[in-house]
């Protein structure tokens, strides 16, 4: 889990890179899911909120 404070002190291609790897993280978490194999389905929502900060951050770089 990843604080607000640690990604803006992240740069643009730290980010991307963090955003990528959480999507794949996501994907993965869906084919366990599919599978029957997940036991923390609480990791979802978690990444979830990761990538949406991410996102976040990454508009207001764009926007400023």
């Amino acid at each position: 889990k990843m604080k607000y404070t640690e990604i803006k002190s992240k740069t643009n291609d730290e980010l991307k890179k963090i955003y990528v790897d959480y999507k794949k993280k996501l994907y993965n978490l869906g084919v366990l899911s599919a599978n029957g194999e997940n036991k923390d389905t609480s990791r979802y929502s978690k990444y979830k909120k990761v990538i949406a900060k991410i996102l976040t951050r990454l508009n207001e770089i764009k926007n400023a």
